[in-house]
Parts: structure tokens; C-alpha cells; sequence
């Protein structure tokens, strides 16, 4: 039986989260939960107990991950090799500094029934915050030093250990094929409508599958990459200074252009992603150059030549890539991204592509 989002407060549910939280090998009683409504993907549930030790449980959507046993593998190897770099603190202290996975009773490290969904557990990092959006150039420049640190901390892991979870991700070919298909199928009205920013696409080709080309190349190093880099992955004591980066689903192989880029694009619009009125979008300078500063601390002495030289172009190609999905799905009819109304695709395609537009003019 599938889980349904709106449903885990009813009493059916909260028996069936509490039995799914003692599948797990921990001490704690179960008290409450608390559904987080961050994810676009993954249910995600907060689990207090009657201890000091309170726990995230997490359903994991099997329709968009097929290798969940995969997927967890990647999360715990990279914390554990995360762990690794402090080894002068105690087990209970890193638990409170790196995302810590319980496994379950049989020592699998998610559980699944069959006919049901997969779960993992991880341990809650106390007195944490995370953030929606940017609110000045201080937490920006602490998510930089996160992500870098994150970056640095992994450079020596090898990332093919990792499986690619979800497989041409962030490739600009693969992107552009599916782009290109959507073009031939799409219906003379909505093509119609999206004539301005086709020929944008077809402009800007070359110049976005430059890191693909250099990637492709071997001039750019493949590392691991943690591939949702938004701001609210970045856990944040009540101080507002990094503890870690979490909602590590998408950690796999990849170029930091991929983790950098995305990170701008999320933290440097100055309105939401599906915001119409385009003259309030715009490319927020100050938190672009606070964000790099704080990335570069971490990561300058690890980073080859070419990967800092291509740094802005990073920005620019991620911005890029999320306005080419939203055109893709528009003129697909809509089948990918959730939508509320007709041409809300094509709106964030508008919406990204005028970041575009103020990310260069800035830029010179």
C-alpha cells in the first residue's frame, strides 16, 4: 500500500509510522511526529521520543529513485567518511556535527516491506535550523563555507563508489535531447508561445555545454557531489554558523560546477522561481559574491585552475538548465512538474531565463 501525502495524521498512520520506527535498532519510544514539508519528492518526518535522542524519518519515493538500496549506501558512505575527518570527537558529538543513519533490526540500512515503501532513520541534530531563503549576505557566505566544506571534506573519497542515482542529472546532452524531442511533439500554440525563449535555447547551446565538454574531457574532475544544493539543505545552528549539509539523496559522481551553480540560481533570485512580474527578477550581486567567499575558503587550496575559472560559468549553466526543464515540460504538456495553473511551466522557463539576463548584464 502506497503512503499518501495529507494522510499521516489520521490514526491509521501514526500506528503505521511508529511501527515503522521501531523496525529500527534504537532505544527511544516513540511520542509524536511532526511531517516537514521542505521535500518535493521524499516524505520527511520529525520523531520525538521520550529521550535526549530524537530522530528524522524518511520515506523514500521509489518512483524517482529506483536503487533505494543504492541511494541509502551513497548517504552513509559519505557521512562515514565524513566522520572520519574528526576523529578527535566522540561518537555522540559527531552525531551532532554529521548526518548520523540508524539501520534497522536485521542491519539493513533501510527498511522496506513488500507492497509498502522504503524508509531510513537518521538522528536529529539538535538546536538546528535551515532557512527557505536567504535573508542577508551573512548566511549566505556560511551556506558557501557549508558546501565547501562538504566539497573538501569528500575530495579524497572515491566518488566511483557511489552509484549515479538518478542518471544524466545535470547533462547538458541528455537535457537538450530531451528539449529537442519536446520541440518536435509540442503542439502550435505552445510552441507558439514559447517562440522568444526557443531561439534563446538555440543561442545559447554551445556556450552551455561547455562544462559538459570539459567534464566529458577529463579537464574537470569528476568528484562526489551532493547534486540539491537550495538553501534549505544547509543546517544551520541558532547562531546562524554551518553545522553540515543535509538531504544527501542525490549525493553521487559529478563536477562541484553542478553543486556551486545550483546553489546561485537558488540563493541569488531576488523572487521565487514562479514569480510573472519579471522586472522583480533579478540577480542579487552581494549574495553571489558573499556565497563565493565563503565556498572559497573551504575549498580554494583543493580546486584545480580550471574548475575556479569556470566558477561563474557554473551560475549561469545551472540558472540555464532549470530554464530549459520548465521549457521542456511546457512544451510536453506539463508532465513532469507539478503545475497549477496552464502556462506555469513557461512562466518559470521566463522566470529563469530573465535571471539569465540579469546574471550577465552584472557579470561584466
Amino acid at each position: 500500500m502506497e503512503f499518501i501525502q495529507k494522510t499521516y495524521g489520521t490514526k491509521m498512520y501514526v500506528n503505521m509510522l511508529k511501527n515503522i520506527f521501531d523496525e529500527f535498532d534504537h532505544k527511544s519510544n516513540y511520542v509524536s511526529h511532526t511531517e516537514l514539508n521542505s521535500g518535493h519528492i521524499n516524505d520527511t518526518f520529525f520523531i520525538e521520543t521520550e529521550g535526549k535522542t530524537n530522530y528524522i524519518l524518511q520515506r523514500i519515493n521509489h518512483k524517482i529513485f529506483k536503487d533505494v538500496a543504492g541511494l541509502v549506501n551513497n548517504k552513509v558512505l559519505v557521512s562515514n567518511h565524513l566522520k572520519s575527518k574528526f576523529s578527535n570527537k566522540s561518537d555522540k558529538d559527531l552525531d551532532q556535527k554529521v548526518l548520523s543513519f540508524v539501520k534497522v533490526k536485521n542491519n539493513d540500512l533501510h527498511y522496506f516491506k513488500k507492497g509498502q515503501d522504503f524508509w531510513n532513520l537518521m538522528i536529529f541534530i539538535n538546536n538546528s535550523v535551515t532557512h527557505e531563503t536567504v535573508k542577508d549576505k551573512g548566511i549566505a557566505f556560511e551556506a558557501g563555507k557549508l558546501l565547501g566544506n562538504f566539497l573538501n571534506n569528500t575530495s579524497d573519497f572515491e566518488s566511483n563508489q557511489l552509484i549515479e542515482v538518478i542518471p544524466n542529472f545535470h547533462d547538458m546532452s541528455f537535457r537538450y535531447s530531451q528539449y529537442e524531442n519536446a520541440l518536435k511533439n509540442a503542439s502550435n500554440v505552445r510552441l507558439k508561445n514559447a517562440e522568444k525563449y526557443t531561439k534563446l535555447v538555440a543561442d545559447l547551446k554551445e556556450e552551455m555545454h561547455i562544462l559538459q565538454h570539459l567534464k566529458e574531457a577529463g579537464e574537470i574532475p569528476t568528484r562526489v557531489t551532493h547534486n540539491d544544493t537550495k538553501i534549505s539543505n544547509s543546517l544551520f545552528d541558532k547562531n546562524n554558523k554551518g553545522i553540515c549539509m543535509i538531504d544527501t539523496d542525490t549525493v553521487m559522481p559529478g563536477i562541484i560546477h553542478y553543486d556551486f551553480g545550483d546553489a546561485i540560481r537558488t540563493i541569488c533570485n531576488t523572487a521565487a522561481e514562479d514569480e510573472k512580474n519579471l522586472e522583480k527578477v533579478t540577480f542579487n550581486l552581494e549574495f553571489y559574491e558573499a556565497y563565493k567567499k565563503g565556498f572559497l575558503e573551504e575549498t580554494k587550496a583543493s580546486l584545480s585552475e580550471i574548475e575556479l575559472k569556470y566558477l561563474p560559468l557554473a551560475a549561469k549553466t545551472m540558472i540555464f538548465i532549470m530554464a530549459l526543464r520548465f521549457l521542456t515540460d511546457y512544451l510536453n504538456n506539463d508532465v513532469y512538474y507539478k503545475t497549477i495553473y496552464q502556462d506555469h511551466n513557461l512562466d518559470r522557463a521566463k522566470n529563469q531565463f530573465k535571471l539569465i539576463e540579469s546574471f550577465s548584464e552584472k557579470m561584466l
